[in-house]
This record gives C-alpha cells, structure tokens and sequence, in this order.
C-alpha cells in the first residue's frame, strides 16, 4: 500500500483486501500554536537586567517584546533632591562604561542654565577627555560584541588599548569607573605633563591597533554571516524611531551634534563624520571603528593646540575657589562654605541641552523654579530610545541573532532604566 507522497497525492485505502484510490484527499493538518520564550534577565549575553519576551515561529521571531526596569533606582526623582554640584556623581552611575560623558552632558546643562563661560583650557581638556572616553566606549563595545559572537581574541585586543586609556584617567582623577571628574564651569584637576607624553605615545601606536582589530574581524567569514545584512533598518526609519549617533550613522544619516550644534572645541578642529550605506550590524561596527580613528585624529590636534589658562570659570557664587585663597582670605573662606554646603541658586526657567556620547544622544531636561536644586530633572539616554526600535529589527530573524542585534546599539542598562 502506498503512502502519502506529498500535497495533492491520492492514498490508496485497503477494503476488503482490494486497493481504492481516493482522489482527493486532503492535507494533512499541522497543529500550530504561540510559542513564547522568555529570554534573560538571568542570561550572561543580556547583562543581567534585561528580560525579552521572544513570540516565536520555530526559530523565527515573530515579535520581540523587552521588558525594562530590573535596574531602575529613580536617578531622575532622586536628582531633585540634590544640589548641582551634587548630582554630578549620579550621572557617572547612569552609562557606567562611559561615565565622564554623562558628567560632561550634565554640567553642560546646568552651564546653559546659567549662562556660564568655560575658560578656553578647560574646554580644550573636556574635548579631549571626552574623545579619550570614546574611544574607550568603542573599544569595551568591539571586544564585548566580539565576544558575544564568539571571537574571544578581539576582546583581549580591545581590553589592552582600554586598560592604558583608563590608566590614564586613573593618573588624572584617580578613578577608573565613576570618575567625576567634570565640575560646573570647569574641570577637577588639570592635565599633567606625563599624562600628556603618554597620551601622545597612545595616539602614535594606536592606528596599528585598529588594523590588528580590523585584521581579525573584517574579513571573517562568522563576523561577516553573523553581522551583514543582520538588523537593517533605513535611515527614514531610524530617524522615526529617534535613533542617534553610530546607530543612526550606519543607516546614512548624516546627523551628528558635534557638528550640528558645536560645543567645547569641536568646531575648531579638522574631522569628518563617518557614515554607513546599508544600515545593518556590519556598518554599524565599520562606523565605530572609524569613529575612533576620528577620535584620535582630534586629541592629536588637542595636544598640538593645548593653550595655557585656568581650568576654572571666574564665578566665586558657583565654583569653589582655589585652596591657598579659602586659606587666606576671609570673603573666598564664605563662599566655599555657602557652595560647599548650601550649593549655588540657579535662574528660573528650563533648559534641554544634548550632547553626543559614544552610544548616541544624552540629553537633560532642566526645570528650575530658582532654587539650589532642580525642580524637574528628566534625562533623554540613547540606550532606553534605542531599545523602541529592537522589536522592528529583531522581526524575522533568528533566536541566535538577537544577541548580535542587541549589541548593535551598544546599550548599557544602567541609563536605560536609569
């Protein structure tokens, strides 16, 4: 007796002990039903604190739902607590990777509130610091993406260049994760002459490095599969989506607030604003990589520009004074005691002020009603808007993906639930 063969194949039925054919049988019917998978918070790749609620056709995602929050701790109410000078500290636990870039967003807000100028110095230094910062950021995103997909050398690699960059800040504020180093109208400390000789040093070698990173990956058969072609998304849509920074860059977006909207010293220096064509993983990795080269081109001119000055604005009512004159002069002894202890009162009204991070825009909302402390505070962080994007990029492709297409945003949690 013959079998099914296939859709429209009739089916010999014995009766009897003789053969009938049916000649139109029907298909047989496969039971079909949802499949949900919960995948974190509890999983090495998702960083411990985010959940994604996978719908499923096989191994197909049909939609993706994240499930943010296992790391909130109320920054934003908490800020409303707290003095200016007081929340600078907050903001290095928001992107804890790139901690001095939320310090450097934040007092820059406070600043246009204020309408503080920064001495000439110290805007060259925060510019600088801020590029060091990228490149670290990059660095930590290459090595961990790597990782994540499976090539464990690029994450040693990434990891040398990191550690040197953060001996550096170590050397300048004596920190190595939430280093605070940024102050309302200025900096902590100023740049010393072997931070500046070992620097010099870094930048020299460091195009080497990137070609030893770009040796191992570039051209690799399981990054390419695993990257190309893999979470696409258009420029129109990443802008409707309010994608900023390298995952709006890779889509062809030519949108980039150093440019569009200078600060510090950026529109003093010579650089370009790398951009990619299809809008996949693998642009958005090429454009990380240039960025740094980027980054290094403007530290180099930084060092060759770095002019003379106080690293302070001139204003006793917002910035503490210098040591040897809270030691000498009675009215300088006041105003370190009202600053330190009560803080400053700012203007009333509100300000938005972005500013470009390695991850994209972080911007803060300032609401003052003329106190020391603010009213409203709300932060805009690159990784919460990006993650409004990841159920469109993830429809469609496979469970082993969505590792890949959730670092391609290079999110850290910690400002996403902030």
């Amino acid at each position: 007796m013959a079998g099914i063969k296939g859709d429209n194949v009739t089916k010999e039925v014995a009766i009897g002990g003789q053969h009938i054919e049916t000649p139109h049988e029907t298909r047989p019917v496969l039971r079909r039903e949802e499949f949900l998978l919960n995948m974190g918070p509890q999983h090495p790749s998702t960083h411990g604190v985010l959940r994604v609620v996978l719908d499923l056709e096989g191994e197909r995602i049909v939609k993706a739902t994240p499930d943010l929050g296992y790391l909130h701790r109320g920054v934003e109410k908490l800020a409303e607590l707290e003095t200016y000078n007081q929340i600078i500290p907050l903001t290095d636990r928001l992107d804890y990777v790139c901690s001095m870039t939320n310090n450097y967003a934040f007092v820059r807000s406070v600043e246009k509130l204020l309408e503080l100028q920064i001495p000439e110095r110290a805007e060259y230094i925060r510019t600088l610091v801020a590029e060091m910062m990228r490149i670290s950021g990059h660095l930590f995103w290459l090595g961990t993406q790597a990782l994540d997909i499976g090539a464990m050398t690029v994450f040693f690699f990434t990891f040398r260049e990191r550690e040197e960059i953060l001996d550096m800040f170590e050397e300048l504020c004596g920190a190595r994760l939430t280093m605070t180093y940024y102050r309302i109208g200025g900096l902590d400390r100023d740049l010393t002459e072997g931070i500046i000789a070992r620097l010099k040093k870094f930048i020299k070698e460091f195009p080497k490095k990137i070609k030893e990173y770009n040796t191992l990956i570039q051209n690799n058969r399981i990054w390419i599969s695993r990257t190309r072609d893999v979470a696409v998304i258009s420029g129109k849509d990443a802008v409707n989506f309010g994608l900023t920074g390298p995952s709006l860059r890779g889509s062809g977006v030519n949108y980039d607030i150093r440019k569009d909207e200078p600060y510090g010293v950026y529109d003093r220096l010579d650089w370009e604003v790398p951009l990619g064509q299809n809008g996949d993983t693998y642009d958005r990795y090429w454009i990380r990589i240039l960025e740094m080269v980027q980054s290094a081109r403007m530290i180099e001119q930084i060092l060759d520009k770095l002019p003379s000055g106080p690293i302070l604005a001139d204003h006793p009512m917002v910035v503490l004074p210098k040591k040897d004159l809270v030691m000498s002069d009675m009215e300088s002894l006041i105003h370190h005691f009202l600053v330190a202890s009560k803080g400053f009162d700012a203007p009333k009204g509100e300000v938005y002020c972005g500013t470009e991070v390695p991850k994209g825009e972080l911007g803060f909302y300032i609401y003052s009603t003329g106190g020391n402390r603010p009213y409203r505070l709300k932060i805009r962080p690159p990784s919460f808007i990006h993650m409004g994007a990841f159920d469109y990029m993830a429809r469609g492709y496979m469970i082993s993906d969505i590792i890949t297409i959730f670092g391609t945003y290079d999110i850290v949690m910690g400002e996403c639930d902030r």
